[in-house]
């Protein structure tokens, strides 16, 4: 390539930089309401609303594109927190390679804020540390949840971030500042701690009949208990599973070595450490990517998902109560110790097959029970 003739990769390379990922946009705001907002900082290639591929519902965030780096640098440096549609969004440079968000390098985690203190605030109180590549304040429904995350550009930002900020009042309540860990991570902490200290034990797929008091017969010869309890819904009924926690380790320890795998009333007893939420999330996650990686490699198709699924269907019975709505590629009953977990998924060819089948399914009670049917995401794979 002679010297005078452009180069694509720079081109390329700037335009990347001229682009702003625009987060937490009301649902009902568009391409057109982003263009007008932001035309008045320079000129602009194009903006994005990101939607559901399959609902075409939208996601909550976007991307302004603007045609030179000086005016996407203005557009963040003045209009974050800006109100659009009455609701204020929040401003980042897009990164198309994520490799530093999912290194989780720079980031960092806040917690005890006052609910008083929202995205903006949070921006200002902790850019005086470095460049904040981005910065969210965890919300729900009723506000902030006392929790944030900002993610500097560089390792030596966040430090500094934790060293000034850690134990620091906000509005009359002590922050805790500290280093972003991955759900992972925290819950394998989580885990090494527990295992050596646990009372409290799961135990799953008891019979019906077993209550609180029967229950209490079958754990309490390992050991003096502090509580037993049957989980029961609305109504009253069982779902199968409970909690035991006795007043010593050891005692926990004997019951889940004898009483995992034992049979009784002719079920197989799940028997074991009852885990911390951080646990459980981060158990899903595993699954769900084991599943992901298996799936890549099914023909295409639309999921649906079905729980409260009755204990005598197996892949063969859900697939059969589901084939006169179209083509099935996929029916699976998710099982662990050789019983049924309760929920399963089917993938149909289409999405009208698979739609027709979640309003017809949906509530109706099969076996036992009333079947709870969502529609999944269309997959390249199902």
């Amino acid at each position: 390539m002679g010297s005078g003739e452009p180069n694509p990769a720079g081109k390329k390379k700037k335009y990347l930089k001229a682009a702003l990922y625009v987060g937490d946009l009301d649902p009902d705001v568009t391409e057109d309401m982003l263009y007008k907002k932001f035309r008045p900082a320079g000129p602009l290639r194009f903006t994005r609303i990101c939607r559901d591929p399959v609902t075409r519902s939208p996601l909550g965030y976007g991307y302004v594109n603007f045609r030179f780096p000086a005016d996407a640098e203005w557009a963040l440096n003045t209009m974050n927190f800006d109100l659009i549609n009455g609701k204020p969004f929040r401003l980042m440079w897009s990164q198309p390679d994520d490799r530093l968000r999912k290194s989780g390098v720079g980031n960092i985690f806040i917690k005890n804020l006052d609910k008083s203190i929202d995205n903006r605030a949070l921006f200002y109180l902790f850019s005086a540390f470095g460049n904040i590549l981005s910065c969210k304040v965890v919300c729900d429904d009723n506000g902030s949840k006392g929790y944030a995350y900002v993610h500097f550009d560089s390792l030596a930002a966040a430090n500094r971030a934790i060293w000034h900020m850690n134990g620091v009042r906000l509005n009359n309540r002590q922050v805790y500042v500290g280093r972003f860990k991955f759900p992972e991570e925290r819950a394998a902490e989580v885990r090494t701690r527990d295992r050596a200290t646990f009372t409290n034990v799961f135990v799953k797929n008891i019979g019906e009949d077993i209550d609180d008091e029967k229950l209490k017969e079958l754990f309490c010869e390992y050991g003096p208990t502090e509580s037993v309890k049957v989980i029961r819904d609305a109504s009253g009924k069982s779902k199968g599973f409970g909690f035991v926690r006795y007043e010593t380790h050891e005692a926990a320890q004997k019951a889940v070595l004898d009483l995992h795998g034992k049979s009784v009333d002719g079920k197989v007893l799940y028997v074991g450490r009852a885990q911390k939420k951080i646990e459980r999330l981060a158990e899903l996650r595993r699954r769900f990517e084991r599943l992901r990686l298996k799936e890549k490699s099914r023909p295409p198709g639309v999921p649906i998902y079905i729980k409260n699924l009755d204990e005598t269907i197996n892949d063969e019975k859900l697939k059969e109560e589901f084939s006169s709505f179209g083509s099935i590629s996929r029916a699976k009953v998710m099982m662990e110790v050789g019983q049924g977990k309760g929920f399963g998924v089917v993938c149909f060819s289409s999405f009208e097959e698979a739609t027709k089948a979640v309003d017809e399914m949906n509530g109706r009670i099969v076996g036992s029970k009333p079947l709870h049917v969502t529609l999944g995401q269309a997959r390249r794979r199902c």
